[in-house]
């Protein structure tokens, strides 16, 4: 979920546990989702905040900087999928610090809606796989510090979840110039979400030429941000 200065495809999340089966970061020590209810609040920030599942159609395309648990590519399969869209969900992340597979699957056991649904990215990350293909969705986590790969990227993202540990902890993910590198490779009226509410994120997505908003944020968090670029 992090990014950091030193990274390899072989460097994998070191990982605390609190009560509840909440996996904790022990390099940002920052949880990887909330404690009162993960998939919620990423319904609320990321799919709600990027206008989903309104905006989908056939070849969307989400890109994420923090795969995390996988919990957010999971939830927006799960919109996807009720839509009842044709073909396959395009998803790519960024991820430095890649947990390992058994780490996942136990972190998804507190949500056994995404859990149910997780059979295909449990099963390549088992294999080392980084890349998930079924009939409704295309996967991929791209291992590294964003900084670097995401400048090498080719893809353009019509959506972006920007689910980073908190700037306070892991401010290299939310740098003006890596957020510039998300406006370039985001598609003509597409958007963006954060559950950070942090005025230089704010500030560095409107220096990238995004239109930024502030919005009620999730359980006890009081704001979240929202962005998008003209079409």
């Amino acid at each position: 979920m992090g990014v950091g200065h030193e990274t390899d495809e072989n460097q994998t999340a070191a990982l605390d546990w609190r009560a509840g089966g909440v996996p904790v970061s022990a390099r940002f020590d920052d949880p990887y989702f909330s404690i009162a209810d993960g998939l919620a609040e990423t319904r609320h920030v990321f799919l709600g905040g990027n206008g989903l599942p309104g905006r989908f159609r056939p070849g969307f395309h989400i890109a994420e900087l923090g795969f995390g648990t996988g919990l957010n590519m999971l939830a927006a399969l799960i919109a996807w999928r009720q839509g009842g869209q044709a073909g396959p969900l395009r998803f790519t992340s960024f991820e430095a610090f890649p947990m390992a597979a058994a780490d996942i699957d136990r972190a998804l056991t507190a949500f056994p809606e995404a859990h149910a649904v997780a059979g295909p990215l449990l099963t390549a990350w088992r294999a080392g796989a980084r890349r998930v293909e079924s009939p409704d969705l295309i996967a991929e986590v791209i291992v590294g510090d964003a900084r670097a790969t995401l400048p090498r990227w080719p893809g353009r993202a019509d959506a972006w979840f920007l689910d980073g540990f908190a700037p306070a902890k892991n401010p290299e993910l939310w740098e003006p110039a890596l957020l510039a590198e998300v406006a370039r490779r985001t598609a003509p009226g597409g958007s963006a979400a954060t559950y950070s509410a942090a005025g230089a994120v704010r500030r560095a997505l409107a220096a990238a030429g995004f239109a930024v908003e502030r919005r009620a944020g999730f359980g006890r968090k009081r704001h979240m941000t929202v962005a998008s670029l003209p079409a």
